[in-house]
């Protein structure tokens, strides 16, 4: 599956409603005014959506009290997490690949609001069985990869 994009449409569809909430309100303010701004976003636009919802952690065969949620579930197979911070770093990253392999979902964008004065934003890729993930940004309308 070498070249092909996970979710192109979606993906496409998702940072699209997050540059207009990012046009709209700019940077500067929490990520709790981002979430709510592109839930509505994607609402105006009928994508389907899980706010917040609560997915349960495994460890060693045994399901933990403690589950986790992650900002939006997009199309039922898309995690997108949000922050509104200077730049992101490996610890969001690490926070964004442990939410996959939890929720075997493959695909998640990692976008923040707060980078000033341009949208920051990433995929990150994980596949069952493999051994790194993968990450890539949008770079004149093609997504390319990233290091790790």
């Amino acid at each position: 599956m070498k070249g092909k994009i996970l979710h192109p449409d979606e993906s496409y569809a998702i940072m699209g409603a997050c540059f207009q909430v990012h046009n709209e309100v700019g940077c500067g303010f929490t990520e709790e005014v981002y979430q709510e701004c592109l839930e509505y976003e994607l609402s105006s636009r009928k994508i389907a959506f899980e706010a917040q919802r609560e997915l349960q952690i495994t460890y060693r065969g045994h399901t933990l009290r403690k589950g986790f949620r992650p900002d939006l579930i997009v199309a039922g197979k898309i995690i997108v997490e949000l922050k509104a911070l200077a730049s992101l770093a490996g610890e969001h990253r690490a926070q964004l690949i442990n939410y996959l392999k939890a929720s075997g979902m493959e695909l998640g964008l990692l976008v923040n609001f707060g980078s000033f004065p341009k949208l920051e934003y990433e995929r990150l890729i994980w596949t069952s069985g493999q051994n790194r993930p993968r990450a890539s940004k949008l770079n004149n309308d093609v997504w390319e990869p990233i290091p790790l």
